[in-house]
């Protein structure tokens, strides 16, 4: 990629000659935008950006400001040199001809036959529209001269430039966002900011606030439901003696108001019956899991109070945002140049529809040397695209996948190796005898030393497992994309149990990966093996670690949306100058929601990446938790490494009591 790639095929326009537009030090430096002869003959905008619009390309420096004709123009060139020099910008380069008859001009496209009020789009030249009154107008006119002796409507620009009008309203509003974003960023900063101070405040609570938040949890879903089956009955004794309530559903058949369904009692009975299993579930899982909810919040609040101890972990997502950013970039770099790998390819464009050589392929420097200027008068060898038929050109394709594996399997190392680290500073924390005495100093970036001097290829390995699935995934999802239009049944089936089973697999060797990075950050063991000893010690303790995972989930979404929403809110006030104190310091701004949407998006996944922290620290504490009930029993020669409140939750006793 990095020797056949051009990335200023994308940068710039290319005209007729497969020259760049704009580019330094050649004769276009200082023509950037893309001028059509006729614009008339572009479909849509999508073909004008794809440089396949079937007339003359050239590179000009600025796009035309008026109405003009080449016929006019001829005439008057005299008299009116002016309009002669201006007209002729737009010339194939080097022409000055103006004796030359206008039918030869136009079949040789030396010249544009006409050319309107134009604006630069894409560095490309666009006609001016705009609506006056209501009305479709180009530089408020609403006909103008072809060049051909028509005068024409400008509605007839509309198929060539269709969609123009929202394209330009839309770079209307672009223009408007930036300059709400260049007058708020100032305060869209402080927002994000006041989101850090608030997750880190909100981890700390939860060290003491984790056991009151989720029993409020469950007495409120449970009141909720309670709330729900009593509404039920209520509407059940309601329509009691109601003509045509006691009918069932099977009566009534399939209706497309369901509102019809609520008049029955039947409706009411059926979901009270559901209501009611559902609450009585709840209620035998808190009976019978009550223990383990314990564990699992006390689990919560260890994770709060090792975090307490190791505040850098909280800023080591910053590490993994930048590791991931530079894969991206060294990606989408890569994908450009791949993209951009083609040759310029050439075809015969003919103003004659019968020309039987039209849209092949061809040779600009043989080109006037063929029979096809003798049997297509006018036509020209002009540049179409990008391509090419050599084998590495047949192979870009499966180099794109190769580039897109390599991308999944680096950020899956950059996420293995912060998950890692964070699991061997947990984890050191833990096995502390005494805590904080015992814990190690700088023990995130002795973890991280260690992840990579040792743990490099057990953590390259798992990362590979999961990129492989993920590709597998990438492709069917694009199998999928190009056979949407088929009507094969049977192949929509399969392609849909092939992407549930590789999304389930995928969530499973996630789980799995998780694990067994924190086995091996605690032992240093290899992958195979520290994911085989974290998997069966999970499923010797499968009930405690589905309680932990649902109560854990619950809680740090709750704080993402607290955070979120929270600042969201003051966000709100506060750009809309609803805060008094505040209202004169409030910019003045085109659309309030843009910061708004930023800080609300912004804090939400600053509060993503405190919370991953305190989620990881969790899945730690657990495994060591696990793995120290089945090392230890509390005794003088084993004694138990958890912390006093851990302890007090199992009711055992050791001999020999340790500090925590």
């Amino acid at each position: 990629a990095w020797v056949h790639g051009d990335p200023r095929k994308v940068i710039y326009p290319t005209d007729s000659y497969g020259q760049f537009c704009g580019q330094k030090d050649t004769l276009n430096e200082n023509k950037t935008i893309l001028f059509y002869f006729n614009i008339l003959k572009c479909a849509s905008p999508v073909v004008l950006i794809n440089l396949q619009c079937p007339t003359t390309q050239l590179c000009v420096s600025k796009c035309p400001d008026r109405f003009a004709t080449y016929i006019d123009v001829q005439a008057s060139y005299r008299y009116k040199p002016d309009q002669w020099n201006y007209f002729r910008q737009f010339c194939k380069p080097g022409f000055n001809n103006p004796r030359k008859s206008v039918a030869q001009v136009l079949r040789d496209e030396d010249c544009p036959s006409m050319i309107i009020p134009s604006r630069p789009f894409l560095k490309r030249c666009f006609p001016d529209f705009s609506t006056k009154n209501g009305v479709l107008t180009v530089a408020n006119q609403t006909t103008f001269k072809d060049g051909r002796g028509k005068t024409r409507n400008v509605t007839d620009l509309r198929e060539a430039a269709n969609g123009i009008n929202n394209v330009l309203d839309a770079r209307s509003v672009g223009m408007k966002i930036f300059e709400d974003y260049a007058i708020s960023w100032y305060w869209i900063l402080i927002g994000l900011f006041i989101a850090m101070i608030v997750s880190l405040l909100f981890l700390v609570l939860l060290r003491f606030t984790a056991g009151v938040l989720f029993w409020i949890f469950i007495f409120g879903v449970i009141g909720i439901i309670g709330y729900g089956i009593w509404h039920c009955y209520w509407e059940y004794d309601h329509l009691k003696g109601i003509p045509g309530s006691d009918l069932t559903v099977y009566d009534i058949g399939f209706q497309t108001d369901f509102r019809v369904y609520l008049q029955l009692r039947q409706t009411w009975l059926a979901f009270m019956i559901i209501l009611c299993a559902v609450e009585v579930i709840i209620i035998l899982m808190l009976i019978f899991l009550r223990n383990r909810i314990r564990i699992a919040i006390a689990l919560l609040k260890e994770g709060s109070r090792a975090i307490g101890y190791i505040m850098s972990t909280l800023f080591y997502p910053i590490v993994t945002f930048i590791l991931i950013a530079i894969c991206i970039s060294y990606w989408a770099v890569t994908a450009v140049f791949l993209a951009t790998s083609g040759e310029p390819v050439y075809k015969v464009m003919a103003n004659q529809t019968l020309c039987k050589y039209a849209n092949l392929t061809c040779d600009p420097e043989t080109f006037n040397t063929t029979n096809v200027t003798k049997l297509c008068p006018g036509a020209q060898c002009t540049f179409a695209f990008y391509g090419g038929e050599s084998l590495y050109h047949k192979y870009i394709f499966i180099f794109q996948l190769a580039n897109a594996f390599v991308f999944l399997w680096l950020v899956n190392f950059a996420i293995a190796l912060g998950q890692c680290t964070l699991a061997g500073a947990f984890a050191s924390y833990y096995w502390a005898s005494r805590k904080p005495a015992d814990i190690p100093l700088w023990p995130l970036f002795s973890s991280f030393g260690r992840a990579i001097r040792y743990h490099t290829g057990s953590l390259a390995f798992g990362a590979l497992i999961l990129a492989i699935v993920q590709l597998i995934r990438v492709i069917l999802e694009y199998l999928d994309h190009k056979l949407k239009g088929t009507q094969n049944s049977f192949t929509r089936f399969l392609l849909c149990c092939l992407k549930c089973c590789f999304w389930c697999l995928e969530k499973f060797l996630k789980f799995i990966n998780r694990n067994a990075y924190i086995m091996i950050a605690i032992y240093g063991k290899n992958f195979c093996t520290s994911a085989k000893e974290a998997f069966f010690l999970l499923m010797r303790n499968v009930v405690r670690v589905a309680v932990l995972d649902k109560v854990t989930d619950f809680l740090l979404f709750l704080g993402k949306i607290l955070v979120a929403g929270g600042v969201g809110v003051l966000a709100f006030f506060f750009f809309t100058q609803r805060i008094p104190a505040f209202a004169q310091e409030a910019p003045t701004l085109n659309y309030y929601w843009v910061p708004l949407l930023t800080v609300i998006i912004g804090s939400y996944l600053v509060a993503h990446g405190f919370f991953s922290v305190y989620a990881m620290c969790v899945d730690t504490l657990f495994l060591c938790f696990c793995e120290d009930l089945e090392r230890n029993d509390g005794s003088t020669a084993k004694p138990y490494f958890m912390s006093a409140s851990l302890h007090r939750i199992l009711g055992k006793k050791e001999l020999s009591p340790k500090k925590a």
